[in-house]
Formats: structure tokens, C-alpha cells, sequence
């Protein structure tokens, strides 16, 4: 039987309280920023965190598609109009080429970038490091 996606993420959440959990993570994949119905849920899903499960602290990221280019910034401006978003997650960053997102995230948004995928394994998922980035950007990365 299909539930409305905050009360699965409240199941969830009242699980992981009763099991002692310190982290419950919540993938919400699939939200299209073109879709009120769909944002409107997520601000929802955000109040149900903030008003019962006050004791985590929250954290919301964004993950972007670092092909994509500037039209990420729409997608995330979208989002943080209806939830704070605390940073993002760049995939695809497997060259320097890509990421100018990085800046315009930061600078028109305040949301800095906090991992960066550069593969699809496990080791690939890395912490994201301004400074070796921009080295990399002017062929200083040793």
C-alpha cells in the first residue's frame, strides 16, 4: 500500500530513534524542481524533522549532476525555496573541467559544496577541498 512519503520518513525516523540511531539518512530521489506537488512535499518532510525529531540535528544536501552545468543553479534555487539546503553533493567530477557550478552555488545561493563523486565506487565518494580544486582548475594539483 503506498504511503504519503512523510509518514514513511516519520516511520523511518521513529525506528531509527527506537533503534538509538546518532544518523538516519533520507534519500528523497526523484524530486523534479518543476514539480510543486513534489517540492511541496519535501518542505513538509523537512517540517516533520524539525517539529518531531528535534534531538537530530538536520542537514539537507543537494545532489547535482556536474554535466550539467549552470542549469543546476536553477534546480538548486529552486529547492532552497522550499527547504534550507546546508550544501551540496557534486557528482561527475571526474575532470576539472566541469564544476563551475562550485561558484555560483556558493556566491548566488550560499551553498557551498561538501563531496564531490569522481566514480561510481565507494572510494570515489570524496570530502570536496577548495583549495586543491581551484589549484586543479590552474594545473597546480601535485
Amino acid at each position: 500500500k503506498s504511503q504519503e512519503p512523510s509518514a514513511v520518513l516519520y516511520d523511518g525516523m521513529a525506528a531509527g530513534k527506537a533503534l538509538g540511531s546518532e544518523i538516519i539518512i533520507v534519500d528523497t530521489a526523484g524530486r523534479l524542481h518543476t514539480n510543486k506537488n513534489l517540492m511541496q512535499e519535501l518542505a513538509k518532510m523537512e517540517r516533520v524533522v524539525k517539529n518531531k525529531f528535534s534531538h537530530y540535528d538536520l542537514s539537507s544536501l543537494i545532489t547535482i549532476d556536474a554535466n550539467l552545468g549552470q542549469n543546476s543553479f536553477v534546480q538548486a534555487k529552486e529547492f532552497s525555496d522550499y527547504i534550507k539546503l546546508d550544501g551540496a553533493v557534486l557528482t561527475k567530477m571526474d575532470g576539472t573541467a566541469k564544476g563551475g557550478i562550485i561558484f555560483s552555488l556558493y556566491r548566488g545561493l550560499g551553498i557551498p559544496v561538501q563531496f564531490i563523486g569522481i566514480g561510481e565506487d565507494l572510494s570515489d565518494f570524496l570530502s570536496f577541498n577548495r583549495e586543491d580544486y581551484v589549484k586543479s582548475l590552474f594545473g597546480r594539483n601535485k
